[in-house]
């Protein structure tokens, strides 16, 4: 059985998350694990698939950072799909299986996943780099804030009499924000 997984980081990337899940199913996979969580964070249905895979299993990605972001995470999750006797594809790869058990096929793997990790480090630096400087110039304010801009349709909703956990998941935001930016509105 195929068995895919895919993620991404944020809530906010809609395309992304559909066309790993759209390749996937053109793949082959019969089931679909998928996440919308950073994956430093705990992640529910990476853990739901590894359990969920039986020997002879395929598991599918459709590139390896959508998997691990780090050369150890990755490896821990490689070792876990071995002693499960399942084989790991990354499509990115050429949609070939990486073949774990073999010297080759771990090294090609780990190198891979020194390269995405130092990509990603990189990536970071200069993220960094380019923030410190437009703050020092001005020129950075930060991401938008999503909740405060909804504080008006919060406001009718909880007049309609809706919690604080109905307003949140309607809004799609956090609980926690509804009762900060109506909070915040109510003493001003």
């Amino acid at each position: 059985m195929l068995v895919g997984y895919c993620r991404t980081s944020t809530a906010e990337q809609i395309a992304s998350i559909v066309s790993q899940e759209a390749t996937l199913n053109a793949t082959g996979c019969t089931r679909v694990f998928r996440e919308q969580v950073s994956s430093v964070a705990g992640r529910a249905e990476l853990d739901a698939a590894l359990c969920f895979v039986r020997d002879g299993d395929v598991f599918v990605v459709t590139g390896l950072d959508r998997l691990a972001r780090s050369t150890t995470d990755l490896l821990s999750i490689v070792e876990t799909l071995e002693r499960k006797g399942v084989s790991l594809r990354i499509l990115d790869f050429g949609g070939s299986e990486v073949d774990t058990k073999s010297p080759t096929g771990r090294l090609l793997l780990t190198v891979f996943a020194a390269v995405a990790e130092f990509e990603r480090t990189t990536m970071l630096d200069r993220q960094r780099v380019g923030i410190a400087k437009a703050k020092a110039e001005g020129r950075y304010r930060g991401r938008a804030p999503t909740a405060r801009a909804k504080l008006t349709q919060m406001r009718e909703l909880r007049a309609a009499g809706l919690g604080m956990s109905e307003i949140a998941a309607k809004l799609n935001v956090g609980r926690a924000s509804v009762y900060r930016v109506l909070a915040s509105a109510d003493n001003v």
